[in-house]
């Protein structure tokens, strides 16, 4: 009977460091990295609509996360208006809902330095 010896190669993919992160208010998600997303592109955009169209997101999407969002809150982080003659309405950000978003940017970015310098130590 004979043997058959597999040598198995080296594989060359290493596995790196990453994270994900939420901002939480009392115990329920408030944002994460999709909800980021959808802020910036309000305060971009100024227009729900034109912020699910650029996400490629459902319009009915983005309202149902801005509204789960304000009822975890207890208050509201978009202002909405109606157009006039002249033309549509639009959104924008609330003070709370601007917090929001540089809390969780900032976040992100000392994170994002603290896992890079780990990858390091990992020689990626």
């Amino acid at each position: 009977m004979s043997q058959i010896k597999i040598n198995r190669m080296p594989t060359q993919k290493k596995p790196i460091p990453s994270f994900k992160i939420w901002l939480e208010c009392e115990g329920k998600p408030v944002l994460g990295k999709g909800g980021a997303q959808i802020l910036e592109k309000i305060e971009k955009e100024k227009s729900l609509s034109k912020t699910a169209e650029k996400l490629g997101m459902s319009y009915r999407y983005v309202w149902s996360y801005i509204q789960r969002v304000e009822k975890n809150l207890g208050e509201p982080i978009i202002e909405t208006y109606r157009g006039g003659k002249s033309g549509g309405g639009g959104a924008r950000l609330t003070v709370l809902g601007k917090k929001l978003l540089n809390e969780y940017k900032r976040l992100e970015k000392h994170l994002g330095r603290f896992v890079y310098d780990i990858s390091e130590s990992y020689g990626n």
